[in-house]
């Protein structure tokens, strides 16, 4: 039997992530838009979503001073947190990140990656 998921009463103002599984965007998680408007460019984007697919934003893990090879992250692009893989280093600071989504590499500074966490019944659970 699954345990029951914990409830999280989010607040106005609360940064929180929202997950979309619509083609093309399974694995993404969107951050909440502060300076992405509109198509008519008249105010901050506001979408509407289930419940289910918000979650908090993740606590920031500081990593040692590099990632590992074969280590499951996000990459920021395009408005959003993707889930890939680094499969190697370009230098002190870039990386290659793979994604099986898409199936594309990408070189991305350490500033646009982050550890890959899992919310996983109300808490946060760091990817191996």
């Amino acid at each position: 039997m699954r345990p029951p998921r914990k409830k999280v009463n989010f607040r106005p103002g609360d940064k929180v992530e929202v997950s979309s599984n619509e083609e093309g965007f399974f694995g993404l998680y969107v951050v909440r838009y502060d300076t992405l408007l509109e198509d008519d460019e008249s105010k901050p984007l506001t979408l509407t979503v289930f419940p289910r697919e918000l979650r908090p934003k993740p606590p920031r893990i500081a990593t040692s001073s590099s990632f590992a090879l074969y280590q499951r992250v996000d990459a920021f692009d395009n408005d959003g947190w993707w889930v890939g893989e680094i499969t190697g280093k370009v230098d002190i600071d870039r990386y290659y990140v793979y994604f099986s989504t898409t199936h594309e590499e990408i070189v991305y500074p350490a500033s646009a990656i982050r550890v890959h966490q899992e919310w996983i019944n109300g808490q946060w659970i760091r990817s191996n």
